[in-house]
């Protein structure tokens, strides 16, 4: 990430700060204003940086399908659910 505006010296600093911790952290923004950049400085910062990197586009999921990309299904859990299929989060940990 490359910048210089206070505001983003701030960002940066506080990016720094919360990847020391091993906690959920929930990024907000705008199209294009750098929420994956940040999520890996998070990542790569800190204690998992040797766990996979999962990105995913929330916004791009249709709300019907979003719990089965996120957590997954069991055989049989729906009508064409032919075999087990683990979720993004299990990917992520």
């Amino acid at each position: 990430m490359i910048g210089a505006s206070p505001a983003f010296r701030r960002a940066v600093h506080l990016i720094d700060k919360i990847a020391r911790y091993e906690v959920p952290v929930l990024i907000e923004g705008e199209t294009g204003t750098g929420k994956e950049l940040a999520a890996r400085a998070l990542h790569y910062g800190g204690p998992r940086r040797g766990h996979p990197f999962v990105p995913v586009n929330c916004g791009a999921i249709p709300d019907t399908l979003i719990e089965n990309e996120l957590f997954g299904h069991d055989r049989g859990a729906f009508t064409d659910a032919r075999s087990h299929r683990r979720g993004l989060v299990s990917c992520a940990q």
